[in-house]
């Protein structure tokens, strides 16, 4: 197995770096970045004990990530009623969310920080059969500790962006000693499937294999909760701007501006990538002139206001079901896009900037079917938002959406079969 003097220097400092991640903690800890309650998990010591029998690790780095798991845990549940699953994040809001929604026979954990003598106390502990790495997180202690214990690693949903591919390519020769540890890598795209050949990932081990969000289920909601919202709002047009980022909230503004002309009663909603923003939010749109309640302020949605600001966790299930009509943040700003499965999934047309690079091919799919549409700035937005409220247009889109998000299931159930085949193996093996 190739090994690379970098990263042999990083695993030798990661013995000593204790201190420097203890500060590291500490100064997230004060930020409000950790929960104080939990802390010790970052240090890789255990808040619950390991369950006798099978184990299988998933590690996810986003809260979209985490919530794209659950279905296939549940599947491999099914299919093994003894099987245990312990399932790292890294976020506070990803635990916040996970928490209601853990199937049965699932632990959630923190996962260490990335200093060795964390990742052992870690492993130690939990000793996996399998592990599951998704979309691209690398860490390199945590990789090598893993490999060395001979357990079966397998990069599920990887994803590598161009601008991270142009990193790792500065150290190559670890980025190949590190994904050769890996036994398998199923890709989101050949884009990302060329990127780890060209960085030293064996051919026979890269497959492509589709997203796994793209066969993730719909996202859930309060059904109380719709319908008491939809009931307030009678007749009114709905649109949402989801998962906006700073600046892409007054373009939403000046676009809810221009559609009101053709749509007078027309309500905008938006849902901020990051709940938090949302009474800044709601302060600079004040100062414009609009009439603004917050969602965390316990307001709901009625028949007088301009904007509402979904500034809660949890909720984005709801907001999709009630408005056809979403614009996808993180487009507008250069961010890269963020996931169009979900919105897809719950039939709402789509509207999208260009910046979309972190899964340009699903949007190009989903613009070649009809399903999503581009747009470059608050006129454009504006203009398709007065279109796609013609009921017609709206529901056509949703249903072309709907379509490219439901030729997802052959991902989850490849990720499924390999999972299986890692754990019979384990047995085989013992």
């Amino acid at each position: 197995m190739a090994f690379s003097p970098m990263l042999a220097l990083y695993l030798t400092a990661s013995r000593w770096m204790v201190p420097l991640a203890n500060r590291k903690l500490a100064s997230r800890l004060a930020d409000g970045k950790e929960d104080p309650d939990r802390i010790d998990e970052r240090r890789g010591i255990a808040s619950q004990p390991r369950p006798r029998g099978e184990l299988i690790w998933f590690h996810a780095a986003s809260v979209g990530e985490s919530l794209s798991l659950l279905d296939l845990i549940e599947s491999l549940i099914d299919e093994r009623p003894d099987l245990n699953v312990l399932i790292t994040t890294g976020t506070r809001s990803s635990a916040d969310l996970l928490e209601s929604r853990l199937p049965d026979q699932t632990i959630h954990q923190f996962v260490p920080l990335d200093a060795r003598p964390f990742v052992q106390s870690f492993l130690d502990h939990w000793k996996p059969d399998v592990a599951v790495w998704t979309e691209s997180e690398l860490w390199p202690a945590l990789i090598y500790e893993t490999s060395a214990r001979g357990i079966a690693m397998i990069s599920l949903n990887t994803r590598m962006s161009h601008d991270s591919y142009k990193k790792w390519l500065w150290l190559r020769g670890t980025a190949g000693a590190l994904l050769g540890r890996f036994d398998l890598f199923l890709t989101q795209d050949r884009v990302t499937a060329k990127h780890l050949l060209r960085l030293g990932a064996l051919s026979s081990k890269v497959r492509i294999n589709g997203s796994l969000k793209e066969s993730s289920g719909a996202l859930p909601h309060d059904e109380k909760e719709r319908e008491k919202i939809s009931t307030a709002l009678e007749t009114r047009p709905v649109w949402l701007a989801a998962s906006t980022h700073p600046g892409e909230d007054e373009i939403a503004a000046e676009a809810q501006r221009l559609a009101r002309r053709a749509a007078p009663r027309l309500l905008l909603i938006i849902a901020p990538r990051h709940p938090e923003r949302g009474p800044a939010i709601a302060e600079m749109l004040r100062k414009s002139g609009w009439r603004v309640a917050l969602r965390s302020e316990g307001t709901e949605p009625d028949a007088v206001m301009d904007i509402y600001i979904a500034d809660t966790l949890g909720e984005m299930g709801l907001w999709y079901r009630i408005a056809p009509l979403n614009f996808l943040g993180g487009s507008l700003a250069e961010i890269g896009g963020h996931n169009p499965y979900e919105p897809a999934a719950l039939g709402s047309a789509i509207l999208h900037g260009p910046h979309v690079a972190n899964a340009k091919d699903v949007y190009d799919r989903l613009d070649e079917a009809g399903g999503a549409r581009l747009v470059t700035d608050a006129p454009s937005l504006g203009q398709a938002v007065v279109e796609l409220l013609e009921p017609h247009r709206s529901a056509a889109m949703a249903h072309a959406a709907w379509e490219i998000s439901s030729q997802g299931a052959q991902a989850a159930e490849a990720a499924f079969v390999e999972i299986i085949a890692a754990l019979d193996r384990k047995v085989e093996g013992a």
